[in-house]
């Protein structure tokens, strides 16, 4: 977000900068045991899933939702009801930012996420 937007600063300076471009972040679970730190340790019988029904619902302008990773997408597409999502809400699986996602530069990421959300 801070080579896309410019964001930086504290975490609430942070935060409102991504408010006022119009960006929203949220974790596809809302909770899980993980024993490691990789998104594959993640335990799926104790994943549970944020409430994107009522987050769509209270947020009705959403166009698009960008995974920030294939893991997220797969939680998202296992754990969160299709019809939950509004029509016309665009979805994009992108690279993960995670520097253990070395198998991509950090350039080849900027480009994937530029194009998909700037």
């Amino acid at each position: 977000m801070r080579e896309l937007f410019g964001i930086e600063g504290s975490y609430q300076a942070r935060c409102e900068q991504l408010i006022s471009n119009r960006i929203a972040l949220w974790d596809v679970l809302a909770s899980s045991y993980r024993p490691g730190s990789m998104d594959a340790d993640i335990r799926l019988d104790t994943a549970m899933p944020n409430d994107f029904e009522r987050f769509f619902f209270e947020h009705g302008d959403i166009e698009l939702i960008a995974f920030n990773g294939k893991a997220a997408a797969r939680f998202f597409h296992r754990f969160v009801a299709d019809d939950a999502v509004p029509a016309g809400v665009a979805r994009a699986s992108l690279p993960s930012t995670s520097p253990a996602f070395a198998t991509m530069q950090f350039s080849g990421k900027l480009s994937a996420w530029r194009a998909a959300i700037s």
